[in-house]
This record gives C-alpha cells, sequence and structure tokens, in this order.
C-alpha cells in the first residue's frame, strides 16, 4: 500500500467515528425528551384505576341506605304553613301576656305593701312623740296646779300689784303652750261622772246636783288629744 492510500483510509476511518458520535448523541437527547414528556392519552396502555375510586364504584345496599339516611338528615326542616306561624306567634304572645301580668301583679304587691310600711313608720313615729310630749307635759300639769292654788287663794290687798299680775302673764303663757301641743281641760262640774275621765274622791249627798254627777272639781283633768293625761278628781252626788 502507498502512502497515498494509507492517508485515504485514515481518513475515512475519521469521518465515521465522527459520523458515529454525532448519532450516539442524537439518539440520548430523543430519549431524555421521550422521558420527560406525559404519557399520552390516546396510547395503547390503559389507565391505572386507584383502589378508593373503586370502592366508592362499588356500594353495598347498607352503604346506600345509610348515605341516603344522612342526606335526609341534612334537610332543612319544612317550612311552616301560615296558619302554623299565626299560631306559634298567638301562644307566644300568651306567653309574653301572662307573664307581664305577673310582674305588673308582683310590682302592685311590692307598691302596697311598701305604702302600708311607711304609713305603719309614720304612725309609730307619732305615737312616739306623742309620748315624749305626754311624758313633759304630765311633769308640768304639777306646776300649772301650784299657779291655779296660789291664785285662788291670793290675798285681796296684793291682788293688784304688777308682780301678781306678772305671775299671771306666765300662768297664761304656760297655758297656751300647752293647747299649742294640743291639751285641754276635761270639764267636770255639772257632768255624769265617767270613770275614764273622773276620779271620785268623795260621794255626797246634794240637794242641787242629780245624783251620779259632778259636784265640784277638787283638781282639774287634762287630755293630750284623745289620750287621758290625768282623770280630774271630783266630788261625786249620791
Amino acid at each position: 500500500m502507498s502512502d497515498r492510500e494509507r492517508d485515504d483510509t485514515e481518513q475515512i476511518a475519521e469521518e465515521t467515528e465522527r459520523v458515529e458520535e454525532t448519532a450516539s448523541r442524537a439518539g440520548a437527547e430523543e430519549a431524555a425528551s421521550q422521558a420527560e414528556e406525559p404519557p399520552s392519552a390516546g396510547g395503547d396502555q390503559q389507565d391505572e384505576v386507584e383502589p378508593s375510586e373503586a370502592a366508592e364504584e362499588v356500594q353495598t345496599p347498607q352503604a346506600v341506605e345509610e348515605a341516603e339516611e344522612a342526606a335526609t338528615e341534612g334537610e332543612a326542616p319544612p317550612e311552616e304553613s301560615p296558619e302554623e306561624c299565626i299560631a306559634t306567634l298567638e301562644a307566644e304572645l300568651a306567653e309574653a301576656k301572662a307573664q307581664a301580668d305577673h310582674y305588673l301583679d308582683q310590682w302592685r304587691r311590692t307598691a302596697a305593701e311598701f305604702a302600708n310600711y311607711r304609713k305603719r313608720r309614720e304612725r309609730e313615729q307619732a305615737e312616739f312623740v306623742q309620748q315624749a310630749n305626754a311624758a313633759l307635759i304630765s311633769k308640768l300639769l304639777p306646776v300649772l296646779d301650784d299657779f291655779d292654788l296660789a291664785f285662788e287663794h291670793l290675798p285681796e290687798d296684793v291682788a293688784s300689784s304688777t308682780w301678781v299680775e306678772g305671775f299671771a302673764l306666765i300662768r297664761r303663757k304656760l297655758q297656751a303652750i300647752l293647747e299649742q301641743e294640743g291639751v285641754s281641760v276635761i270639764e267636770a262640774v255639772g257632768k255624769p261622772f265617767d270613770p275614764e275621765l273622773h276620779e271620785a274622791v268623795t260621794h255626797e249627798e246634794s240637794d242641787e246636783v242629780e245624783s251620779g254627777h259632778v259636784i265640784a272639781e277638787v283638781r282639774k283633768g287634762y287630755r293630750l288629744g284623745d289620750k287621758v293625761l290625768r282623770p280630774a278628781m271630783v266630788r261625786v252626788a249620791r
């Protein structure tokens, strides 16, 4: 073999290796691109079925019945008719009215009890004040008795003196104060004897006074309103 033939043979071998290398690279790229693409829907392979889907497709009669019951329970209640709505509203109105009447009755009872309590307290307070006044006035009555006795036995030679007139003024002021507090004198002379108003000291024969009537008064009696502070001491005819 000549040198020229040897050079041609080596050149052909190099071109053959280059073509094979190019073909090998192209085949590798095509295989990689096919691996990345998703499988075609129209392929020859049959789609796989998941186990859960298969279980859903096959249902027993009991499962169907349970599913229907669950659907029935989830449904909304049927709407009421107008007549039923009116009856329900009337029942609720009657119940509210009964409750309002109950509350009104309780309020009236409470108001009446409070009014009675307030009246009772006012009456008790008035009685307490009256009793306190009665106790004080009862202590002043002997002073008024002393004034009465003094003026009944007043000597004639001093009856017109200025100091006697001053004592008479003091006596009238005391009587006016007692009258302002509701004190009044119990009438006795000539009146029928009343054991609630009079206290008999003696029983005497009398031609001028009817039997059972008061002849004379020994000591005056007084009342505070309707209450007797002190009965009148009297002499009674038989």
